[in-house]
């Protein structure tokens, strides 16, 4: 599928980093076409994971995390491998063992992840963003496939162990949650891909799209994304557009604010930067205008199915399945968070932290550097990973996401925002950029006043997680010796690959 993002111009190449689109609408990244990455990518991971699954289930050590399986797939086939119609190509796996444990760590078996990849061509989404990358989602909504530069993929192998042992000890978390990183090499080129968690499902019409990072610098959609039918808006058109921010129920924006802030900590103790939140906003209440429209009733229609990975959706993702138990209705929030507009419409959220891969090295100082000598240095996106961290958090708590009094959760239905929603003044003037929350507010949730935060929370217990980012070296060894010697440390029960209670995408009963 072409990615209407990159239509040709006068017949012409349109060229974005390693993505093209020739004249004739088709999609090659790094040459290779986009059917036969695709078609690569299905083969080498329908062959590692059925390979893996004969290998018997053991604790992940350490060498685990830097392993990484090589196999050719020749046209022709092999006694390994079956025929295909692509050029021969290498399909490599990192990390096999230790990924296997963190799908079922989130509940995914490995029949349903090599049917979500596999059994059906993967769909390219039509916006894939500036960034170059080609993006695929499986046809279940479940998967999102990403391609990634060199750089990104070597950061995401260091980053795994330390990363991952925060994320097993708190599942609750917006940061993305990576299943998988693989290599199709082709034609003497090296094509990485990461498997993460979907956080915009496609079934669920997004009437706005928000990529925020907190900072005013050229922080606008231009004039060529603003013409496409689903725009990404920027934080710039935020503040102009919702000046009154997103209005949350008091549980649910204390939960979101727990989790914002434990996972800005997480990111900075990586001296990570450059990440954005992913916010997509479904309008019940216009939603409802449209299907009157159409002449179609929204109670006949099918809901979207939902999906099976656990603590995926965003309402799992700040509070979990152990604190929202049967709370979550699916038939009205379909996973998203509950909300409310200024204007007293009725919302439903998606959220998630991405592109988290950016680390604040050499490059990005200089980065910093030439752009602070021509705008505000505090304005741009790019900056010290303990500024940025603050900055962003600053800005998600206090002007996009809003705690509301007059908002009650129905007591028959918790997941679920109240009809009576009471009305709000109309939309104020637009921000300014001097009109960023100050750190001085005492109504504000400080990040970094927080010297010390609480990452780890079970049966009412918590470990302390320094906020003062110390070298990748130091924060991976302390993360995996936290989490080794932690006693507060979430238990995984041993489950048999064949159980399906446990996988359950909304449960009876709590999983701890």
């Amino acid at each position: 599928m072409p990615s209407s993002s990159c239509q040709p111009v006068s017949g012409l190449e349109k060229k974005i980093g390693h993505r093209r689109v020739d004249a004739s609408g088709e999609t090659t990244y790094k040459k290779t076409t986009s059917s036969a990455l695709k078609g690569a990518i299905q083969l080498g991971i329908g062959y590692t994971v059925g390979n893996l699954s004969s290998k018997p289930e053991r604790d992940v050590l350490m060498q685990d995390f830097y392993v990484v399986e090589s196999i050719f797939f020749p046209s022709e086939g092999s006694n390994l491998t079956p025929a295909h119609h692509y050029p021969d190509f290498r399909f490599k796996t990192y990390a096999p063992v230790a990924f296997r444990y963190f799908r079922e760590l989130f509940g995914i078996r490995p029949d349903d992840y090599l049917y979500s990849l596999c059994n059906e061509p993967l769909i390219e989404l039509s916006n894939p963003g500036a960034s170059g990358s080609i993006f695929y989602v499986t046809r279940d909504d479940e998967f999102i496939l990403k391609t990634v530069m060199h750089k990104e993929a070597e950061f995401l192998q260091k980053l795994l162990p330390g990363y991952y042992m925060n994320l097993n000890q708190n599942p609750r978390t917006l940061l993305p949650k990576f299943f998988g990183l693989y290599c199709v090499q082709s034609g003497g080129k090296n094509i990485r891909i990461v498997v993460m968690n979907n956080v915009l499902p496609r079934a669920i019409r997004m009437h706005l799209k928000f990529d925020l990072k907190g900072s005013t610098c050229k922080r606008r959609a231009s004039k060529k994304e603003r013409e496409k039918s689903r725009p990404t808006f920027k934080d710039l058109d935020f503040m102009q557009d919702v000046p009154d921010g997103l209005l949350l129920d008091v549980d649910t924006y204390n939960a979101l604010v727990k989790t914002l802030q434990r996972d800005c900590l997480v990111l900075e103790s990586f001296k990570i930067m450059d990440y954005s939140l992913l916010l997509g906003v479904h309008n019940l209440d216009q939603a409802e205008r449209e299907h009157q429209m159409e002449g179609s009733q929204s109670s006949d229609e099918k809901r979207p199915a939902a999906q099976r990975a656990l603590y995926s959706t965003a309402m799992e993702s700040i509070q979990g399945g152990a604190a929202c138990g049967d709370s979550i209705d699916t038939e009205d929030t379909m996973g998203g968070i509950p909300a409310v507009s200024g204007k007293g419409e009725r919302l439903l959220l998606f959220i998630g932290i991405i592109d988290i891969l950016q680390s604040y090295r050499l490059i990005k100082k200089l980065e910093h550097t030439w752009k602070a000598l021509v705008h505000d240095g505090d304005t741009v996106s790019v900056h010290r990973p303990n500024f940025y961290a603050d900055r962003f958090f600053r800005f998600m708590s206090s002007s996009v996401f809003k705690k509301s009094t007059s908002l009650k959760a129905s007591p028959a239905k918790k997941g679920r925002v109240a009809l009576n929603v009471p009305k709000f003044s109309g939309p104020g003037s637009a921000w300014s950029a001097s009109q960023f929350p100050s750190e001085r507010d005492p109504n504000i949730y400080d990040l970094r006043g927080a010297r010390s935060f609480p990452v780890l929370e079970n049966d009412g217990t918590f470990q302390a997680f320094s906020c003062t980012p110390p070298s990748f070296e130091e924060a991976t060894t302390v993360s995996v010796a936290t989490t080794l010697s932690s006693n507060t440390s979430i238990s995984i029960p041993e489950r048999s690959p064949s159980d399906t209670t446990e996988h359950t995408r909304y449960r009876s009963t709590p999983h701890q």
